[in-house]
């Protein structure tokens, strides 16, 4: 069998490292390191997303210029560079839309969410479409999987904002944001893959969010906040990511200061959220992904210098650590190829 390609960001030195994973132990290999220029400079993260099709990859550098690097993607899953596009601001998240004819942004630093046109060899291409304003600190940007709407948080303004989306042109139209709970500080979102419903992690007050979601509309009503720390811990927080295995049953979350991976069972019908697993993670783990088929779950250390494979169990949701690697500066993002 062959192995599964994971494409891990590291931030420090503007690099992508590709990573073959055994589908059956989760044992860890280096394929290749793929460069993504970029001036000079440390960046504090480096965005990656893979268009729907899995044959493009972008990278968006936090550094001067604000560069979105391209990749076309070989039947090998090798990168290669189409090109660099210069964006508004540094983004923190970037995510194309269902087609993959658009990609979006949200700018932590910028305050802004900004949509892009994505040409047809799979290049991202600038001026932007559209940029519009945000509360402060914009931290993640996601179509709905109808592609009618979208979903943006933002840290500093304790909100989840919504947008109507057009696909054919690219373009967002305000509508009325859902307010979080104050101090909490949204920041990744989330959709279960029946559609039904939404889930936020909250960076401050170290909370994952559940919603039940109305595709008609886009309106989120909430259902439930849980806890990713124990009981009595008190100080900074900073949750950081959350996935939701493919077959919909078990939702994981990360902690950078307890260094935990906490995961969920949900409920199928109701969405509900019920602790499943608390296990130890590398330190600081900012970034994290399951793997297409829902067996391991691949996490970041970005003070580490590791990524680390766990084993899902199916039926119960727990993760037994299995293989430590070693990666290059500040790891932070990992996508899997298909």
């Amino acid at each position: 069998m062959d192995p599964c390609i994971a494409y891990v960001s590291c931030a420090d030195r503007h690099q992508i490292m590709m990573v073959g994973m055994d589908p059956e132990s989760g044992a860890l290999h280096d394929i290749a390191t793929i460069d993504v220029p970029a001036d000079e400079g440390a960046g504090s993260s480096m965005a990656l997303a893979l268009g729907p099709d899995r044959r493009t990859l972008y990278a968006a550098v936090r550094t001067g210029g604000h560069p979105l690097a391209s990749f076309a993607i070989d039947a090998r899953g090798m990168p290669s560079l189409l090109g660099v596009a210069p964006l508004a601001d540094q983004m923190a998240y970037i995510a194309t839309d269902r087609t993959g004819r658009h990609l979006l942004g949200a700018s932590y630093g910028g305050a802004i969410v900004a949509s892009y046109r994505v040409d047809a060899r799979g290049m991202v291409r600038a001026p932007a479409v559209q940029i519009l304003a945000t509360p402060p600190c914009a931290h993640s940007i996601i179509t709905d999987p109808g592609n009618n709407f979208v979903l943006a948080a933002t840290l500093g303004g304790d909100a989840i904002l919504r947008y109507a989306f057009t696909p054919t042109s690219g373009r967002l139209r305000a509508l009325s944001p859902v307010a979080t709970k104050p101090g909490s500080g949204p920041r990744h979102l989330r959709f279960s893959p029946d559609g039904r419903h939404v889930y936020l992690v909250n960076e401050l007050d170290a909370t994952v969010t559940a919603y039940r979601y109305d595709a008609a509309t886009g309106a989120l009503i909430e259902l439930q906040s849980v806890s990713l720390v124990l009981p009595g811990v008190t100080g900074k927080l900073a949750a950081a990511d959350l996935h939701i295995t493919p077959d919909g049953c078990f939702l994981y979350a990360s902690e950078r200061v307890t260094n935990r991976l906490v995961g969920f069972a949900i409920d199928p019908v109701l969405g509900r959220l019920a602790e499943a697993c608390a296990v130890p993670s590398p330190d600081a783990p900012r970034g994290f992904a399951i793997d297409p088929s829902g067996r391991f779950l691949l996490c970041a250390g970005q003070n580490a210098g590791l990524v680390v494979s766990y084993a899902i169990d199916r039926e119960t949701g727990a993760l037994e650590r299995a293989h430590d690697h070693p990666t290059h500066g500040k790891p932070n993002w990992i996508e899997f190829l298909g």
